[in-house]
């Protein structure tokens, strides 16, 4: 039986049916990231750093800066040069100076981070399935609904 928004928060006053998509994508967006919080706090990582090895191993063997890392993130709120510290202590990725620009810096995934994500690869199909109620098509008309309410 699908839960609805109003089981979920114990509410049947909305302004709007506008006013419960909102509460709605909130309670769900919350909902799926603490999911996802629970499987990175087995590899003791938060879902900005995994977010920011995946873009690096998207990226390998080519390495990234902190501009390309920022641009890239899903959470643009991310403090990414404190993230990118974390996770040099950790050894999973290295910084260098950029060559052409000592100011910058280049960020590569070491063997390790790269490690990490293979061993980290079933978990994926676990947080895809969060979403698993869903046909492709109907996956695709909330990709599409999702992008119009950004526009």
């Amino acid at each position: 039986m699908t839960k609805k928004i109003e089981d979920e928060i114990h509410s049947t006053k909305f302004r709007s049916e506008f006013h419960k998509a909102t509460l709605n994508i909130l309670f769900t967006s919350h909902w799926i990231e603490s999911s996802h919080a629970d499987i990175f706090k087995k590899y003791k990582l938060t879902p900005q750093q995994y977010n920011i090895l995946r873009i690096l191993r998207g990226r390998h063997p080519e390495p990234a800066n902190l501009h390309t890392l920022r641009e890239r993130m899903i959470d643009k709120m991310s403090d990414v040069s404190r993230i990118v510290e974390r996770l040099r202590i950790a050894d999973l990725i290295e910084r260098t100076e950029c060559g052409n620009d000592r100011r910058a810096v280049d960020i590569k995934v070491t063997e390790k981070g790269m490690e990490l994500l293979a061993k980290m690869k079933k978990e994926e199909d676990i947080l895809d399935s969060i979403l698993k109620n869903l046909t492709d098509d109907e996956a695709r008309i909330l990709n599409a609904i999702l992008d119009k309410i950004r526009d």
